[in-house]
């Protein structure tokens, strides 16, 4: 970069220690997780949930609630967390993550639960989102994509255990600790965060599409409830529903007008000119709508059909999710050794389709082992379709514009996780309400309501809860069967993404399982550049010839020694005011006569100037910088691939992430030569 390419040096975050950092990472996580936690806990609780309060009709939106609140927060609080400051913004959501935990605990009724669940869901988001964005103001440099790569693989962790945890609570305590839970570890996490999260604040006050929020939140909302409503609370040609429908299109058609004329969208249209944006977006929206559909039901079907404990019936998903991790691995491992990702997601939504028909052809006869198989099956397809669709966009999009592109592919699969959701409850409930009446007819002295619950069920002689067990059954594989047509629009769709050769910064992130589960990101296009050229960065590191050969290609015949010797005086020259050898030997822990050569050689080079043991660069030494920072600038568009170094935007952004990149490490540089 040019010497004089930006005028004004950014202030660094503060750098922390070791022990700082483990402490704020791990506050961090407490924070990832209770919010990644509660989008599955309460799945295996639902059942017993429905027995206590009552409206099973609204089961669904004790879900759907959640989901549709926290898609809404982590577009909101990440703007917020930059005008705010991100460490307030995390303690403030994690306050209302546990007034929405003691409200939804607290519920007597599903109406009071639902309401409490998207104040959850508020919270939740905006814990998501500011926890990504402090892991790339706290984190050091050096090791932020390890830091980044386990705080995604949160969400792993949580699909794995969420179900399970929430079974545990049910069967021994109550399903109200499924919320309860959350308020010692909130306490706890809120008080970490006040001493040791450093205050950081974005240079820049955020411009906030409010109007746009506030659209889409509505429009979502209505197409949402009306769907859960249809056939079940009124009919789908009543008033009410084509009023939702017709209310929400319009809503939604305002979003467009609106992120077409808004200064900063937060969905810019353009975008969906990109055909690779589009399809990814609606294969996320696929994804999203069967697995947390699939997972929302099926300990459901587990507990009534097969009559296990909800602790059980949380187990019994774990082949989906034993499929799921693996192809996710493995699909990121081959993406990042072979370039190509196309195939993948052809192949997890026709695998994922496959499943669906499997699992629609459970009945109370099916074993263990073929259930089994069927869940790991469904598994497999989800996991080979859902890792390389946030990849792909990034891979395709200006890089200024991939902190919205990464959101936007988020936001579409939660989207259509609380579509899939609603769509799931809706079919269920129009199916199991005349099947279970059915049941009822046949087993007339059967207690009204018996089969509510699966502890009622299990009541029951053999013979008086077969019918019912039978309905229970029907109305589950009717519920995969008309999602089975779902999937299959999604493999079709596939088979329009466009392959485009991957960046070596996509490549590097590829193996990253964070990267599939997708955990709410920043929207931040500099934070989403600097963490693209840190991934490039180590990589260079990694090869030892690619300083000489940066150095060949600059057309300077500085010896490597004196190249970095005026790089050293360059930098600490913008961020230290000066450089001298004893701070630059005690940084790199080595000893000043090591370095004292190659100093002196650019001084009687007439490149550098010494006075008082400081360095400064001469006018042939400023040339001298300026050729090596443009060869790893064409080092750098040639691996970050259609950077365009014409583009000001593009070059605007990589400026700025460079400097910010230098700052922080400087920083870190000199905490490291303190300890």
């Amino acid at each position: 970069m040019s010497a004089t390419a930006v005028a004004d040096t950014p202030k660094a975050p503060p750098a922390l220690s070791r022990r700082q950092t483990n402490v704020v990472f791990a506050t961090i996580v407490l924070g990832m997780l209770m919010a990644a936690l509660d989008q599955t806990i309460v799945s295996t609780a639902l059942p017993t949930i429905v027995a206590d309060l009552g409206g099973g009709g609204h089961m669904a939106w004790v879900v759907t609630a959640y989901l549709l609140a926290e898609t809404v927060a982590t577009v909101l609080v990440g703007k917020f967390g930059d005008l705010f400051g991100r460490k307030i913004v995390f303690q403030v959501s994690a306050v209302v993550f546990v007034v929405g935990s003691i409200v939804s605990g607290a519920a007597n009724g599903m109406m009071l639960l639902i309401i409490g669940r998207a104040v959850q869901g508020i919270g939740g988001g905006g814990l998501m989102v500011t926890a990504m964005a402090l892991i790339a103001d706290v984190i050091p440099l050096r090791e932020r994509g390890k830091y980044q790569g386990a705080l995604g693989a949160v969400f792993g962790v949580t699909t794995v255990v969420g179900p399970t945890l929430g079974g545990l609570f049910t069967d021994h305590a109550s399903w109200r600790w499924c919320f309860y839970v959350n308020v010692p570890i909130a306490i706890v996490m809120v008080a970490m965060a006040a001493s040791t999260i450093p205050s950081v604040k974005a240079a820049v006050r955020p411009v906030i599409d409010y109007a746009g929020i506030v659209l889409v939140a509505l429009g979502a909302s209505g197409l949402v409830l009306g769907l859960e409503w249809g056939g079940n609370e009124y009919a789908w040609d009543s008033a009410v529903i084509i009023g939702l429908f017709v209310g929400s299109v319009l809503l939604l058609v305002g979003f467009v007008l609106v992120e077409l004329r808004a200064k900063e969208p937060m969905l810019p249209m353009h975008l969906f000119r990109n055909s690779v944006f589009t399809v990814c977006s609606v294969l996320s929206f696929i994804v999203g709508f069967a697995m947390l559909g699939a997972m929302t039901y099926l300990p459901t079907y587990l507990q009534f059909v097969d009559g296990v404990s909800a602790t059980v019936s949380g187990v019994r998903t774990l082949p989906m999710v034993v499929g799921l991790l693996g192809t996710s691995m493995l699909s990121g491992i081959v993406v990042s050794r072979t370039g190509r990702y196309r195939i993948f997601p052809i192949l997890g939504t026709g695998v994922m389709a496959v499943g669906l028909w499997l699992m629609s052809t459970m009945g109370p006869d099916t074993g263990v082992w073929l259930e089994s198989l069927y869940m790991f099956v469904f598994g497999l397809g989800i996991g080979l379709a859902m890792q390389v669709l946030t990849i792909a966009v990034q891979n395709t999009v200006p890089y200024h514009e991939l902190g919205t592109a990464t959101s936007g592919v988020t936001f579409f699969r939660t989207l259509g996780s609380s579509f899939g959701t609603a769509v799931f409850g809706t079919l269920f409930t129009s199916r199991l309400t005349p099947s279970l009446a059915d049941a009822a007819a046949a087993q007339p002295g059967v207690p009204p309501g018996a089969a509510a619950s699966p502890a009622g069920l299990d009541a029951l002689t053999p013979e008086q809860a077969a019918p019912f067990i039978a309905a229970y059954a029907d109305t589950v594989n009717y519920v995969f069967q008309w999602v089975v047509p779902v999937a299959v629009v999604g493999f079709l769709v596939a088979w329009f993404l466009k392959e485009v050769p991957l960046r070596d910064s996509a490549r590097a992130a590829a193996s990253d399982l964070g990267e599939g589960f997708g955990a709410p990101d920043t929207a931040d296009a500099d934070k989403q550049l600097e963490r693209a050229l840190a991934n490039l960065l180590r990589k260079a590191k990694g090869r030892p010839g690619v300083g000489k050969q940066i150095l060949a290609d600059s057309g300077s015949t500085l010896p490597p020694a004196s190249a970095w010797a005026l790089g050293q005086i360059y930098w600490r020259g913008r961020f230290a005011g000066g450089a001298d050898v004893e701070s630059i030997a005690l940084a790199h822990h080595l000893p000043g006569e090591v370095l004292e050569p190659a100093f002196d050689q650019v001084v009687r080079s007439g490149y550098a100037t010494a006075e008082d043991g400081r360095f400064g660069l001469t006018p042939a030494g400023r040339t001298e910088v300026d050729r090596l920072s443009e060869a790893w600038r064409r080092w750098l568009g040639h691996h970050l691939d259609d950077w365009d170094v014409t583009d000001p935007e593009d070059r605007a952004s990589l400026d700025r992430a460079i400097e910010s990149i230098a700052a922080r490490l400087y920083e870190e540089e000199q905490e490291h030569a303190s300890v």
